[in-house]
């Protein structure tokens, strides 16, 4: 935009222009000096969320990297910046950081940006000369359990926020939540944000570093998040094994009383969902950015995955695929009790068997009701009169993205295109961010930029996990970017 007296400048009397160019030359740099080394020791706190790891307090993991990313958040060099790990009794911290604006103009305007720092278990075996708790490089990859997902997101939020200030930028007032219970459905959210409301105020944008990316060469948004279910069902036959020669075919098989309850919620041969209140319809706006999508990217705009040779996948065309990976429910068995391993299995007819699921939701699903539906599917009329026994997680509600305002639309691809050089591009995501779906609930008013880096084989929750270094940098700038034009 240019004025009578020549190129716009901030307020600080810096042009837009020498702003970018110095946020490109110096982030970079940044990175490779401070963040990725801070990462690193990140990565080697086994700090695993406590749906996986019941003793978190007593073994000091959380509090440990919250710790870290306290100190290392505390000595940027960002005026005015007050640093805290808030915490209450018997729930996860969080890290809440607050910086006052440097334009006057917008010293009441509030962006919130959004991470967290739990982790994932190691979830299978990794590759040779990786370990889930140990950073390792290899070219544009740092590989690590937490790395991506998303340990990152701390340190990119302040560094986009120094990095800006020292390139003479300027924003509004600026508040940082990392959480530390994301990965088990953010069951101590909701007790932070109470008790943080008078802290927060009333954000206008808020940004979230914890959502994926079809490709690492421009800023992709989120504009919907599937919810999420989880429970563990244990089906018991027997008070103790007894020998399947003798038991067989007389004592029901406590597994093939689990495979005919799972067969009340999904068509084991489709896949489909069975209960309406697993289902919903996709607006027509999201049918239509689902299909444009497909059509720039093909294949690839449904996400690649170490599929075994001769797979087929669900979906006739990408566009369906797609379609059912974001607007579409589903049911994973992520974990299974009570039945020994191949080499100590003997002929015995097991005395139970329970497994962990998950069910992901369509984003517009009620999450309430439909846990009420599966219960009842799962509780009522057990076959064969087995005693079957549901036990919870807390639910996790999916996110339908309200309309941007046009000042973000423009925003969003001028920050794309000075931190890729491409224009930003929108999809949805068939994972679940609680902390979206809360936070859009409190404050309907404010603007949302859901963003990510888990990107092609970046693996998050499985082995082999790493953090795209080129991609984090260039989604900091484009942050940097953000927060300059945030009203």
């Amino acid at each position: 935009m240019e004025t009578p007296g020549g190129p716009a400048r901030t307020p600080g009397g810096t042009t837009p222009d020498a702003v970018a160019d110095a946020l490109r030359a110096s982030v970079p740099d940044f990175f490779e000096r401070d963040v990725l080394p801070s990462l690193a020791r990140y990565t080697a706190i086994e700090c695993l969320s406590p749906a996986f790891d019941r003793s978190w307090s007593e073994r000091g993991e959380i509090a440990r990297a919250a710790e870290l990313l306290r100190q290392w958040s505390a000595a940027r060099e960002i005026p005015g910046l007050v640093v805290d790990v808030v915490e209450i009794a018997g729930r996860t911290p969080v890290v809440y950081a607050e910086v006052p604006a440097t334009d006057p103009r917008r010293s009441t305007s509030t962006t919130l940006l959004y991470g967290h720092f739990d982790k994932q278990p190691p979830l299978g075996d990794w590759r040779p000369g990786l370990s889930p708790f140990t950073a390792v490089r290899e070219g544009d990859r740092l590989y690590g359990r937490g790395t991506a997902d998303d340990g990152y997101a701390t340190f990119a939020a302040l560094t986009a926020l120094e990095a800006l200030e020292h390139a003479g930028g300027s924003h509004g007032r600026v508040v940082l939540l990392a959480e530390s219970s994301e990965e088990s459905g953010s069951p101590d959210l909701e007790a932070h944000l109470d008790l943080l409301g008078p802290r927060l105020g009333e954000p206008a944008l808020v940004v979230c570093l914890d959502s994926s990316c079809v490709t690492y060469d421009r800023l992709w948004v989120t504009t919907s998040l599937r919810g999420n279910l989880v429970c563990e069902v244990r089906v018991d036959v027997l008070d103790e094994g007894v020998h399947s020669g003798i038991a067989g075919g007389i004592v029901p098989s406590s597994f093939r009383v689990l495979r005919l309850l799972l067969d009340r919620i999904e068509d084991a041969t489709t896949g489909e969902l069975r209960l309406p209140e697993l289902r919903a319809e996709i607006p027509d706006r999201r049918r239509s950015e689902i299909g444009k999508l497909a059509t720039e990217f093909g294949e690839a705009a449904a996400g690649s995955f170490p599929t075994v040779p001769g797979l087929e996948l669900s979906g006739t065309s990408a566009a369906e695929r797609v379609e059912r990976g974001t607007w579409g429910g589903a049911l994973a068995l992520t974990g299974i009790a009570g039945v020994p391993g191949l080499r100590e299995g003997g002929n015995v007819v097991r005395p139970y068997t329970a497994a962990k699921l998950s069910i992901r939701l369509p984003p517009s699903c009620d999450p309430d009701a439909a846990r009420c539906a599966v219960d009842r599917a799962l509780t009522a009329d057990a076959p064969a009169g087995a005693r079957v026994a549901v036990e919870w997680e807390s639910p996790a509600a999916g996110w339908d993205a309200p309309e941007p305002a046009p000042w973000l639309v423009r925003a969003l691809d001028a920050a794309s295109l000075a931190a890729y050089g491409l224009p930003a591009r929108a999809m949805g995501l068939g994972g679940s961010i609680p902390f979206v779906s809360a936070l859009g609930a409190r404050f309907p008013a404010a603007q949302f930029v859901v963003t990510g880096v888990l990107g092609p084989e970046s693996n998050a929750h499985g082995p082999n996990e790493f953090l795209h270094i080129p991609a984090a940098k260039s989604l900091t700038v484009a942050v940097a970017h953000l927060l300059s034009a945030a009203p």
